[in-house]
């Protein structure tokens, strides 16, 4: 079942798209909102479109099955836990769909960016290392990749020339997925190839933060610029 989607809509011409995913338990519209108390007002471009979707309700372990808006199953949420590849093979599913109907819209992979919080960070990363390595781009705060996970044993595995840009953030006194967890995600991401940076957040739970979304909003028109702007850049 295809998620439904909340949409921040291009001021202008649409020509990259941005697909933020967001934790357990959440929705697509309640992220929006998040972003939008934290910024005071939304994540927006004359651009780029803003999609947050939202996960389907199914029995989720760590909540002793009850149902919950959440992306895949896991055992626990640790890091020395086994990814469940069923669950996160249907979760593919759902992501490939939302990725190839922006391309099917004139979106070159290239001008998309996948990001998301916690368990939304870890679709991010499985996304953009595992299944679409052309993407633009991945960000992912306050998450972490299973040590034992399919996303490394893809990047050995990889023939692609490049991967996409990582733009992590972390609260340092995150207790529900430890700062130790993303930093040791990162830095194996790094030794696989991927290129990126890593940024703890000072007095920082597991939460988004007008900071490092102020961050992620340069970060994003960095690495999707206005068409124009690359033209111009050419001539």
């Amino acid at each position: 079942m295809q998620p439904a989607l909340k949409t921040i809509n291009a001021t202008g011409k649409h020509t990259a798209s941005v697909i933020f995913f967001h934790g357990s338990g959440d929705t697509g519209p309640n992220v929006l909102e998040w972003v939008r108390f934290l910024l005071g007002r939304d994540l927006e471009y004359p651009h780029i479109k803003i999609i947050y979707p939202t996960a389907p309700l199914q029995k989720y372990t760590p909540l002793d099955g009850q149902l919950s808006t959440v992306w895949f199953d896991r055992k626990s949420v640790n890091i020395a836990a086994q990814e469940s590849k069923k669950s996160m093979s249907r979760c593919y599913e759902s992501v490939n769909k939302l990725i190839d109907e922006e391309v099917a819209n004139g979106i070159p992979l290239n001008r998309i960016i996948v990001g998301g919080f916690s368990m939304g960070g870890a679709l991010a990363l499985h996304t953009g290392y595992h299944l679409r390595p052309e993407l633009g781009g991945v960000f992912a705060h306050s998450s972490f990749l299973n040590r034992g996970s399919v996303v490394y044993e893809s990047l050995q595995n990889s023939k692609a020339e490049a991967l996409p840009e990582l733009r992590m953030f972390h609260g340092e006194r995150d207790t529900l997925v430890p700062q130790d967890w993303g930093q040791e995600t990162f830095e194996t991401l790094k030794k696989f190839g991927v290129k990126g940076t890593f940024h703890p957040l000072r007095n920082t739970l597991h939460e988004l933060k007008t900071a490092s979304l102020t961050d992620l909003q340069k970060w994003i028109q960095d690495k999707l610029p206005p068409l124009e702007n690359q033209v111009q850049n050419k001539l």
